[in-house]
């Protein structure tokens, strides 16, 4: 029998099959239990942006955990790493003078920047801006704000309503946000959620200039541009630190997590703009938000060796290098028959669309036997997200497996 209860999984497959157990990693593979290698498509979640087995950044968690693991942030206490690593991420955000509010994860910081969203109207008066609005396909963590602001139906299923004020939109149409504000009204809206890449409904890429077309609706009707960054942050997007770095969105608020780390340690992140904190830094307003590792000392010690390798490894150059190289290679799977389209060409990021989604849990398995990890993501879409350290000659091996996982 197995005691551990996995996320996202039919578990009477799982007690019947047994688990896949990842026992190492180096660079862009992992191993099986028994050293077995295969290709990392995924770096893990989306997050090992520098590949695994990093020493340094364990090295670096060690070192703090020495001084103190962590205290919480509550009040007026913090740590030295903690600061620093506010600081570091203030000067890299988009919006220069960002404040930064630490989480534990993308969950976190999605339902943080719900919350802020709503209480920042509220200070200012407008207590009736409440809707949080998400698009189709979208995916925003698995919290209450979260699983709400979602277009993905099958994860709602079960549960009952989660928030009367979330409404979800076309994913790929400027004009749905319109609709709505004509529907509701603006006086009612209080923030839109848009992942510029859609993640793990799919991997879908923006349409031709929609990112500039719904911040701009957004900044003529008052409501909170939140750009939900968990997947394409810390360099995913391919060249840039931030999409809203690539495509000057300028957020109200940004969502990290994933990249900050490198997934080593859990860690999320709120960049906020000084806008919207600047009524709670005036003085007198109490934000009664925040979680108890919100800033955990080891967390950010880890962040900032990513950071550090990140920099010196001029890794955000090797994203861009992986958003050509994928869109290239790739490229001929679309001519397979059991592939519907193959999707790329922004980040290091890419899907391949198999034409019957029944296919895509099956081809998980396939994969492995061809020496690729990979996940099905959205409905039969494979995704491939892999570490910045994977080479072009490895991303050819990627190729190799999916052709002969194909057939």
């Amino acid at each position: 029998m197995n005691s551990l209860w996995h996320g996202f999984a039919d578990m009477g497959a799982v007690e019947r099959d047994g688990a896949f157990v990842v026992a190492r990693g180096e660079g862009a593979y992992i191993y099986d239990a028994d050293d077995n290698r295969y290709l990392d498509a995924t770096a893990g979640l989306w997050f090992t942006n520098v590949g695994h087995g990093r020493g340094e950044i364990a090295d670096a968690v060690a070192a703090q955990l020495r001084q103190v693991a962590h205290y919480s942030n509550f009040g007026d206490f913090t740590e030295p790493a903690t600061q620093q690593l506010a600081e570091r991420l203030s000067a890299l955000a988009p919006v220069p003078g960002s404040k930064i509010f630490f989480t534990s994860g993308g969950s976190d910081s999605v339902d943080t920047a719900a919350k802020l969203a709503r209480r920042y109207w509220h200070e200012l008066g407008r207590p009736d801006k409440t809707i949080v609005v998400g698009r189709q396909k979208a995916y925003h963590g698995m919290h209450v704000a979260g699983t709400a602001l979602a277009g993905i139906p099958v994860n709602r299923e079960g549960y009952g309503e989660f928030m009367a004020d979330a409404r979800t939109i076309e994913w790929d149409d400027p004009k749905s946000l319109l609709a709505l504000i004509e529907e509701v009204g603006a006086d009612r809206i209080a923030a839109f959620f848009c992942e510029p890449i859609i993640g793990a409904g799919g991997i879908y890429l923006p349409p031709e200039g929609y990112l500039a077309e719904v911040r701009r609706i957004c900044r003529e009707h008052e409501i909170l541009f939140v750009v939900d960054e968990v997947v394409t942050g810390f360099g995913r997007i391919g060249g840039s630190w931030f999409a809203s770095s690539r495509f000057d969105l300028e957020p109200d608020l940004m969502t990290t997590a994933k990249g900050l780390t490198s997934g080593y340690v859990p860690m999320g992140a709120v960049f906020i703009a000084p806008h919207i904190a600047e009524p709670f830094f005036a003085g007198g307003v109490w934000w009664r938000h925040g979680y108890t590792y919100g800033g955990h000392a080891g967390a950010a010690a880890a962040a900032l060796a990513n950071l550090d390798i990140v920099e010196r490894e001029n890794l955000l150059a090797e994203s861009a290098r992986l958003e050509a190289t994928l869109h290239t290679k790739l490229a001929p799977l679309a001519e397979h028959p059991r592939v519907a389209e193959v999707r790329s060409g922004l980040g290091a990021v890419a899907a391949v669309q198999l034409v019957d989604p029944a296919e895509g849990l099956p081809m998980v398995k396939t994969l492995r036997a061809h020496g690729v990890s990979s996940r099905a993501a959205g409905q039969g879409a494979m995704q491939i997200s892999p570490s910045f350290v994977m080479t072009d000659e490895q991303v050819d091996e990627l190729v190799e497996g999916f052709t002969r996982a194909l057939g």
